[in-house]
Protein backbone atom coordinates (compact mmCIF):
# COMPACT_ATOMS: atom_id res chain seq x y z
CA UNK A 1 0.00 0.00 0.00
CA UNK A 2 3.02 2.28 -0.07
CA UNK A 3 2.14 3.43 -3.60
CA UNK A 4 -1.30 4.57 -2.45
CA UNK A 5 0.04 6.31 0.63
CA UNK A 6 2.59 8.18 -1.49
CA UNK A 7 -0.15 9.55 -3.75
CA UNK A 8 -2.36 10.54 -0.80
CA UNK A 9 0.59 12.18 0.95
CA UNK A 10 1.25 14.38 -2.09
CA UNK A 11 -2.44 15.30 -2.33
CA UNK A 12 -2.57 16.10 1.40
CA UNK A 13 0.57 18.19 1.28
CA UNK A 14 -0.71 20.25 -1.63
CA UNK A 15 -4.03 20.75 0.14
CA UNK A 16 -2.25 22.20 3.16
CA UNK A 17 -0.12 24.42 0.96
CA UNK A 18 -3.04 26.04 -0.86
CA UNK A 19 -5.72 26.03 1.86
CA UNK A 20 -5.36 29.64 3.01
CA UNK A 21 -5.37 30.88 -0.58
CA UNK A 22 -8.62 29.06 -1.29
CA UNK A 23 -10.31 30.55 1.78
CA UNK A 24 -9.06 34.03 0.88
CA UNK A 25 -10.21 33.76 -2.72
CA UNK A 26 -13.68 32.49 -1.89
CA UNK A 27 -13.99 35.06 0.87
CA UNK A 28 -13.22 37.94 -1.49
CA UNK A 29 -15.63 36.53 -4.05
CA UNK A 30 -18.38 36.28 -1.42
CA UNK A 31 -17.85 39.90 -0.38
CA UNK A 32 -18.24 41.13 -3.95
CA UNK A 33 -21.28 38.98 -4.67
CA UNK A 34 -22.91 40.18 -1.46
CA UNK A 35 -23.12 43.75 -2.76
CA UNK A 36 -23.42 43.31 -6.55
CA UNK A 37 -26.99 42.76 -7.67
CA UNK A 38 -27.58 40.07 -10.34
CA UNK A 39 -30.01 42.33 -12.19
CA UNK A 40 -27.31 45.00 -12.40
CA UNK A 41 -25.08 42.50 -14.15
CA UNK A 42 -27.73 41.71 -16.78
CA UNK A 43 -28.33 45.39 -17.52
CA UNK A 44 -24.69 45.84 -18.55
CA UNK A 45 -24.52 42.85 -20.90
CA UNK A 46 -27.20 43.70 -23.44
CA UNK A 47 -25.09 43.38 -26.59
CA UNK A 48 -21.70 42.23 -27.87
CA UNK A 49 -20.11 45.68 -28.00
CA UNK A 50 -16.65 46.28 -26.61
CA UNK A 51 -18.20 48.08 -23.63
CA UNK A 52 -20.44 45.11 -22.78
CA UNK A 53 -17.57 42.65 -23.14
CA UNK A 54 -15.37 44.70 -20.83
CA UNK A 55 -18.22 44.85 -18.31
CA UNK A 56 -18.81 41.10 -18.67
CA UNK A 57 -15.13 40.40 -18.07
CA UNK A 58 -14.90 42.65 -15.03
CA UNK A 59 -18.10 41.33 -13.48
CA UNK A 60 -17.01 37.77 -14.17
CA UNK A 61 -13.73 38.37 -12.39
CA UNK A 62 -15.65 39.74 -9.41
CA UNK A 63 -18.18 36.89 -9.28
CA UNK A 64 -15.88 33.89 -9.07
CA UNK A 65 -17.67 30.59 -9.65
CA UNK A 66 -16.96 26.95 -10.13
CA UNK A 67 -17.15 25.88 -13.76
CA UNK A 68 -20.56 24.22 -13.46
CA UNK A 69 -22.12 27.17 -11.64
CA UNK A 70 -20.55 29.62 -14.12
CA UNK A 71 -22.07 27.72 -17.05
CA UNK A 72 -25.49 27.68 -15.37
CA UNK A 73 -25.23 31.36 -14.47
CA UNK A 74 -24.30 32.27 -18.05
CA UNK A 75 -27.49 30.60 -19.28
CA UNK A 76 -29.50 32.43 -16.63
CA UNK A 77 -28.06 35.78 -17.74
CA UNK A 78 -28.73 34.93 -21.40
CA UNK A 79 -32.36 34.08 -20.66
CA UNK A 80 -32.84 37.36 -18.79
CA UNK A 81 -31.67 39.48 -21.71
CA UNK A 82 -27.88 39.38 -21.77
CA UNK A 83 -26.19 38.98 -25.13
CA UNK A 84 -25.07 35.39 -25.77
CA UNK A 85 -21.52 36.57 -26.49
CA UNK A 86 -21.41 38.71 -23.34
CA UNK A 87 -22.76 35.80 -21.29
CA UNK A 88 -19.97 33.58 -22.63
CA UNK A 89 -17.38 36.26 -21.83
CA UNK A 90 -18.78 36.45 -18.29
CA UNK A 91 -18.55 32.66 -18.02
CA UNK A 92 -14.91 32.58 -19.15
CA UNK A 93 -13.89 35.38 -16.80
CA UNK A 94 -15.71 33.97 -13.77
CA UNK A 95 -13.69 30.75 -13.92
CA UNK A 96 -10.37 31.72 -15.53
CA UNK A 97 -9.68 35.29 -14.39
CA UNK A 98 -10.38 35.05 -10.68
CA UNK A 99 -8.34 35.92 -7.62
CA UNK A 100 -8.11 32.43 -6.13
CA UNK A 101 -6.85 30.97 -9.41
CA UNK A 102 -4.16 33.63 -9.64
CA UNK A 103 -3.06 33.06 -6.05
CA UNK A 104 -2.79 29.30 -6.54
CA UNK A 105 -0.84 29.71 -9.77
CA UNK A 106 1.62 31.98 -7.97
CA UNK A 107 1.97 29.57 -5.05
CA UNK A 108 2.42 26.38 -7.06
CA UNK A 109 4.00 27.49 -10.34
CA UNK A 110 5.26 31.05 -9.92
CA UNK A 111 4.07 34.61 -10.39
CA UNK A 112 4.74 34.46 -14.13
CA UNK A 113 1.81 32.09 -14.53
CA UNK A 114 -0.48 34.45 -12.66
CA UNK A 115 0.49 37.24 -15.05
CA UNK A 116 -0.03 34.83 -17.97
CA UNK A 117 -3.54 34.08 -16.69
CA UNK A 118 -4.53 37.74 -16.76
CA UNK A 119 -2.88 38.30 -20.14
CA UNK A 120 -4.21 35.18 -21.81
CA UNK A 121 -7.77 35.41 -20.45
CA UNK A 122 -8.66 38.68 -22.24
CA UNK A 123 -7.04 37.34 -25.42
CA UNK A 124 -9.31 34.31 -25.25
CA UNK A 125 -12.38 36.46 -24.64
CA UNK A 126 -11.59 38.73 -27.59
CA UNK A 127 -11.00 35.71 -29.83
CA UNK A 128 -14.34 34.19 -28.79
CA UNK A 129 -16.16 37.49 -29.37
CA UNK A 130 -14.66 37.93 -32.85
CA UNK A 131 -15.43 34.33 -33.79
CA UNK A 132 -19.03 34.61 -32.61
CA UNK A 133 -19.47 37.94 -34.42
CA UNK A 134 -18.35 36.30 -37.66
CA UNK A 135 -20.06 32.93 -37.38
CA UNK A 136 -22.94 33.04 -34.89
CA UNK A 137 -26.04 34.06 -36.82
CA UNK A 138 -29.26 35.51 -35.42
CA UNK A 139 -31.26 32.36 -36.20
CA UNK A 140 -28.77 30.19 -34.32
CA UNK A 141 -28.88 32.51 -31.28
CA UNK A 142 -32.68 32.45 -31.36
CA UNK A 143 -32.65 28.65 -31.44
CA UNK A 144 -30.23 28.62 -28.52
CA UNK A 145 -32.56 30.91 -26.55
CA UNK A 146 -35.54 28.69 -27.29
CA UNK A 147 -33.59 25.68 -26.04
CA UNK A 148 -32.36 27.58 -22.96
CA UNK A 149 -35.93 28.56 -22.09
CA UNK A 150 -36.92 24.91 -21.83
CA UNK A 151 -35.07 24.92 -18.52
CA UNK A 152 -33.34 21.55 -18.91
CA UNK A 153 -31.25 20.82 -15.84
CA UNK A 154 -27.50 20.75 -16.12
CA UNK A 155 -25.57 21.06 -12.85
CA UNK A 156 -25.61 23.55 -9.97
CA UNK A 157 -28.83 25.14 -11.27
CA UNK A 158 -30.04 26.20 -7.85
CA UNK A 159 -26.71 27.79 -7.00
CA UNK A 160 -26.71 29.81 -10.21
CA UNK A 161 -30.30 30.97 -9.63
CA UNK A 162 -29.73 32.29 -6.11
CA UNK A 163 -29.04 36.01 -5.83
CA UNK A 164 -28.14 36.82 -2.24
CA UNK A 165 -26.78 40.32 -2.71
CA UNK A 166 -27.74 42.96 -0.14
CA UNK A 167 -29.44 45.99 -1.60
CA UNK A 168 -30.86 49.14 -0.09
CA UNK A 169 -29.49 52.50 1.05
CA UNK A 170 -25.99 52.99 2.30
CA UNK A 171 -22.46 52.69 0.99
CA UNK A 172 -20.67 49.52 -0.03
CA UNK A 173 -18.94 49.36 3.35
CA UNK A 174 -22.11 49.99 5.34
CA UNK A 175 -24.06 47.26 3.55
CA UNK A 176 -21.17 44.84 3.82
CA UNK A 177 -20.62 45.35 7.56
CA UNK A 178 -24.32 45.18 8.41
CA UNK A 179 -25.90 42.09 9.91
CA UNK A 180 -27.50 41.30 6.55
CA UNK A 181 -24.16 41.73 4.82
CA UNK A 182 -22.39 39.35 7.20
CA UNK A 183 -25.11 36.75 6.68
CA UNK A 184 -25.02 37.12 2.88
CA UNK A 185 -21.22 36.72 2.82
CA UNK A 186 -21.44 33.60 4.96
CA UNK A 187 -24.09 32.04 2.73
CA UNK A 188 -22.23 32.76 -0.50
CA UNK A 189 -18.92 31.60 0.99
CA UNK A 190 -20.26 28.22 2.10
CA UNK A 191 -22.21 27.59 -1.08
CA UNK A 192 -19.18 28.42 -3.24
CA UNK A 193 -17.22 25.81 -1.29
CA UNK A 194 -20.08 23.32 -1.61
CA UNK A 195 -20.12 23.90 -5.36
CA UNK A 196 -16.43 23.39 -5.94
CA UNK A 197 -15.06 21.02 -3.30
CA UNK A 198 -15.42 18.01 -5.60
CA UNK A 199 -13.35 19.75 -8.28
CA UNK A 200 -10.66 20.67 -5.78
CA UNK A 201 -10.58 17.22 -4.20
CA UNK A 202 -10.59 15.52 -7.58
CA UNK A 203 -7.79 17.72 -8.87
CA UNK A 204 -5.64 17.10 -5.81
CA UNK A 205 -6.18 13.34 -5.90
CA UNK A 206 -5.46 13.11 -9.63
CA UNK A 207 -2.37 15.25 -9.14
CA UNK A 208 -1.17 13.07 -6.28
CA UNK A 209 -1.64 9.95 -8.37
CA UNK A 210 0.12 11.34 -11.43
CA UNK A 211 2.97 12.82 -9.40
CA UNK A 212 3.50 9.53 -7.55
CA UNK A 213 2.91 6.99 -10.30
CA UNK A 214 3.77 8.55 -13.68
CA UNK A 215 7.50 9.07 -14.28
CA UNK A 216 8.61 12.42 -15.64
CA UNK A 217 10.23 10.59 -18.56
CA UNK A 218 6.74 9.81 -19.87
CA UNK A 219 5.71 13.46 -19.75
CA UNK A 220 8.96 14.61 -21.35
CA UNK A 221 8.34 12.29 -24.28
CA UNK A 222 4.68 13.19 -24.56
CA UNK A 223 5.39 16.92 -24.55
CA UNK A 224 8.31 16.62 -27.03
CA UNK A 225 10.78 18.30 -24.70
CA UNK A 226 13.68 17.13 -26.88
CA UNK A 227 12.43 19.41 -29.68
CA UNK A 228 11.91 22.92 -28.27
CA UNK A 229 10.21 24.37 -31.34
CA UNK A 230 7.85 21.43 -31.73
CA UNK A 231 7.17 21.48 -27.98
CA UNK A 232 6.09 25.12 -28.23
CA UNK A 233 3.70 24.26 -31.05
CA UNK A 234 2.43 21.04 -29.46
CA UNK A 235 1.83 22.32 -25.91
CA UNK A 236 -1.10 24.69 -26.51
CA UNK A 237 -2.72 22.17 -28.85
CA UNK A 238 -2.58 19.23 -26.47
CA UNK A 239 -3.05 21.10 -23.17
CA UNK A 240 -6.83 21.43 -23.56
CA UNK A 241 -7.07 17.80 -24.66
CA UNK A 242 -5.45 16.68 -21.40
CA UNK A 243 -7.90 18.86 -19.48
CA UNK A 244 -10.90 17.46 -21.36
CA UNK A 245 -10.06 13.83 -20.61
CA UNK A 246 -8.97 14.50 -17.01
CA UNK A 247 -12.45 15.87 -16.10
CA UNK A 248 -10.82 18.33 -13.66
CA UNK A 249 -12.20 21.85 -13.79
CA UNK A 250 -12.09 25.24 -12.10
CA UNK A 251 -9.16 25.79 -9.78
CA UNK A 252 -8.89 22.05 -9.25
CA UNK A 253 -6.75 21.85 -12.38
CA UNK A 254 -3.98 24.08 -11.02
CA UNK A 255 -2.25 21.27 -9.07
CA UNK A 256 -2.37 19.11 -12.19
CA UNK A 257 -0.90 21.99 -14.19
CA UNK A 258 2.05 21.95 -11.79
CA UNK A 259 2.66 18.28 -12.57
CA UNK A 260 2.44 18.93 -16.31
CA UNK A 261 4.83 21.88 -16.06
CA UNK A 262 7.38 19.79 -14.20
CA UNK A 263 6.86 17.12 -16.86
CA UNK A 264 7.78 19.43 -19.71
CA UNK A 265 4.66 21.01 -21.20
CA UNK A 266 5.33 24.41 -22.72
CA UNK A 267 4.49 27.67 -20.95
CA UNK A 268 1.68 28.36 -23.41
CA UNK A 269 0.52 24.78 -22.98
CA UNK A 270 -0.04 25.40 -19.27
CA UNK A 271 -2.14 28.47 -20.11
CA UNK A 272 -4.34 26.63 -22.62
CA UNK A 273 -4.69 23.73 -20.16
CA UNK A 274 -5.86 26.05 -17.37
CA UNK A 275 -8.42 27.71 -19.64
CA UNK A 276 -9.87 24.37 -20.82
CA UNK A 277 -12.01 23.84 -17.72
CA UNK A 278 -15.03 25.02 -19.71
CA UNK A 279 -14.84 22.28 -22.36
CA UNK A 280 -14.41 19.16 -20.24
CA UNK A 281 -16.76 16.35 -21.27
CA UNK A 282 -19.46 16.80 -18.58
CA UNK A 283 -19.73 20.53 -19.37
CA UNK A 284 -19.92 19.87 -23.12
CA UNK A 285 -22.94 17.70 -22.37
CA UNK A 286 -24.47 20.54 -20.35
CA UNK A 287 -24.02 22.91 -23.31
CA UNK A 288 -25.94 20.38 -25.41
CA UNK A 289 -28.81 20.42 -22.92
CA UNK A 290 -28.79 24.20 -22.56
CA UNK A 291 -28.39 25.33 -26.17
CA UNK A 292 -28.77 22.32 -28.46
CA UNK A 293 -26.20 20.32 -30.42
CA UNK A 294 -25.37 22.96 -33.01
CA UNK A 295 -24.59 25.74 -30.56
CA UNK A 296 -22.83 23.33 -28.18
CA UNK A 297 -20.52 22.26 -31.02
CA UNK A 298 -19.93 25.93 -31.91
CA UNK A 299 -19.05 26.73 -28.30
CA UNK A 300 -16.67 23.76 -28.04
CA UNK A 301 -14.85 24.54 -31.28
CA UNK A 302 -14.66 28.27 -30.66
CA UNK A 303 -13.48 27.88 -27.06
CA UNK A 304 -10.83 25.34 -28.06
CA UNK A 305 -9.47 27.49 -30.88
CA UNK A 306 -9.44 30.61 -28.69
CA UNK A 307 -7.60 28.94 -25.80
CA UNK A 308 -5.01 27.52 -28.20
CA UNK A 309 -4.58 31.01 -29.67
CA UNK A 310 -4.23 32.47 -26.17
CA UNK A 311 -1.60 29.85 -25.37
CA UNK A 312 0.42 30.71 -28.46
CA UNK A 313 0.12 34.45 -27.83
CA UNK A 314 1.26 34.13 -24.22
CA UNK A 315 4.12 31.83 -25.23
CA UNK A 316 5.43 34.28 -27.84
CA UNK A 317 4.95 37.35 -25.66
CA UNK A 318 6.57 35.88 -22.57
CA UNK A 319 9.44 34.37 -24.55
CA UNK A 320 10.10 37.76 -26.15
CA UNK A 321 10.13 39.51 -22.77
CA UNK A 322 12.16 36.82 -21.01
CA UNK A 323 9.41 36.03 -18.51
CA UNK A 324 9.18 32.29 -19.11
CA UNK A 325 10.70 30.58 -16.04
CA UNK A 326 14.01 28.91 -16.77
CA UNK A 327 13.50 26.14 -14.22
CA UNK A 328 10.69 23.65 -13.77
CA UNK A 329 10.32 23.36 -10.02
CA UNK A 330 6.58 23.72 -9.43
CA UNK A 331 5.54 23.06 -5.83
CA UNK A 332 3.99 19.61 -5.91
CA UNK A 333 4.92 18.38 -2.43
CA UNK A 334 6.64 19.59 0.72
CA UNK A 335 8.66 17.19 2.83
CA UNK A 336 6.70 18.02 5.98
CA UNK A 337 4.42 20.56 7.61
CA UNK A 338 6.43 23.10 9.55
CA UNK A 339 5.74 26.30 11.48
CA UNK A 340 6.22 28.60 8.54
CA UNK A 341 4.07 31.35 7.06
CA UNK A 342 1.81 28.78 5.34
CA UNK A 343 0.86 27.20 8.66
CA UNK A 344 0.15 30.53 10.33
CA UNK A 345 -1.91 31.72 7.36
CA UNK A 346 -3.88 28.48 7.34
CA UNK A 347 -4.67 28.81 11.04
CA UNK A 348 -5.80 32.42 10.64
CA UNK A 349 -7.98 31.82 7.59
CA UNK A 350 -9.44 28.62 9.04
CA UNK A 351 -10.64 30.70 11.99
CA UNK A 352 -12.35 33.07 9.54
CA UNK A 353 -13.90 30.11 7.72
CA UNK A 354 -15.21 28.64 10.98
CA UNK A 355 -16.86 31.95 11.86
CA UNK A 356 -18.54 32.14 8.44
CA UNK A 357 -19.73 28.54 8.61
CA UNK A 358 -21.16 29.12 12.08
CA UNK A 359 -23.08 32.16 10.80
CA UNK A 360 -24.30 30.11 7.84
CA UNK A 361 -25.64 27.37 10.12
CA UNK A 362 -27.38 29.85 12.42
CA UNK A 363 -29.16 31.75 9.64
CA UNK A 364 -31.02 29.13 7.64
CA UNK A 365 -28.18 28.25 5.32
CA UNK A 366 -28.63 24.45 5.29
CA UNK A 367 -32.12 24.74 3.79
CA UNK A 368 -30.71 26.80 0.92
CA UNK A 369 -27.84 24.39 0.47
CA UNK A 370 -30.28 21.58 -0.31
CA UNK A 371 -31.53 23.52 -3.32
CA UNK A 372 -28.13 24.12 -4.90
CA UNK A 373 -28.32 21.30 -7.41
CA UNK A 374 -31.95 21.89 -8.30
CA UNK A 375 -33.73 24.37 -10.48
CA UNK A 376 -34.44 27.09 -7.94
CA UNK A 377 -35.69 30.14 -9.80
CA UNK A 378 -34.47 28.78 -13.13
CA UNK A 379 -37.74 28.14 -14.89
CA UNK A 380 -39.06 30.89 -17.13
CA UNK A 381 -40.87 33.47 -15.08
CA UNK A 382 -39.50 32.17 -11.79
CA UNK A 383 -38.01 34.44 -9.20
CA UNK A 384 -34.41 34.77 -8.15
CA UNK A 385 -33.28 34.55 -4.59
CA UNK A 386 -33.41 38.31 -4.24
CA UNK A 387 -30.78 40.38 -2.51
CA UNK A 388 -33.24 42.61 -0.71
CA UNK A 389 -34.19 39.87 1.70
CA UNK A 390 -33.90 40.47 5.35
CA UNK A 391 -30.81 38.55 6.39
CA UNK A 392 -31.42 39.33 10.00
CA UNK A 393 -34.23 39.00 12.48
CA UNK A 394 -36.33 35.90 12.04
CA UNK A 395 -34.10 34.71 9.21
CA UNK A 396 -31.18 34.54 11.57
CA UNK A 397 -33.18 32.13 13.64
CA UNK A 398 -33.33 29.74 10.72
CA UNK A 399 -36.02 31.30 8.52
CA UNK A 400 -35.82 31.02 4.79
CA UNK A 401 -35.28 33.71 2.20
CA UNK A 402 -38.25 35.50 0.78
CA UNK A 403 -38.52 35.59 -2.99
CA UNK A 404 -38.44 38.83 -4.89
CA UNK A 405 -39.67 39.03 -8.46
CA UNK A 406 -37.45 40.17 -11.27
CA UNK A 407 -38.72 40.09 -14.85
CA UNK A 408 -36.76 38.13 -17.43
CA UNK A 409 -36.31 39.97 -20.69
CA UNK A 410 -35.21 37.37 -23.18
CA UNK A 411 -33.86 38.02 -26.61
CA UNK A 412 -31.13 37.00 -29.04
CA UNK A 413 -29.05 39.88 -30.34
CA UNK A 414 -26.12 38.70 -32.39
CA UNK A 415 -26.16 39.32 -36.11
Amino acid sequence: MGWLWHALAIAGSMTWQILWALILGFGLSAIVQAVVRRESVVSLLGDDSARSLVAATGLGVASSSCSYAAVALARSLFRKGASFTAAMAFEIASTNLVVELGILLALLLGWQFTVAEFVGGPIMIVAVAVAFRLTLRRRLVADALDQANRGRAGSMEGHAAMDMSVTGPGSFGRRLTSSRGYTAVSHIFVMEWAAIWRDIAGGLLITGALAAWVPESFWRGFFLTGHPVLAGVWGPLVGPVVAVVSFVCSIGNVPLAAVLWNGGISFGGVVSFIFADLIILPILNIYRKYYGWRVAARIAGTFYASMVLAGYAVELLFQATGLVPGQRHAQVIEAHISWNYTTWLNIGFLAVAVALVARFLRTGGPSMLKAMGGGVGDQPGAHDHGGSHDHSGSHEQGGSHEHGGHGAAQRGREA
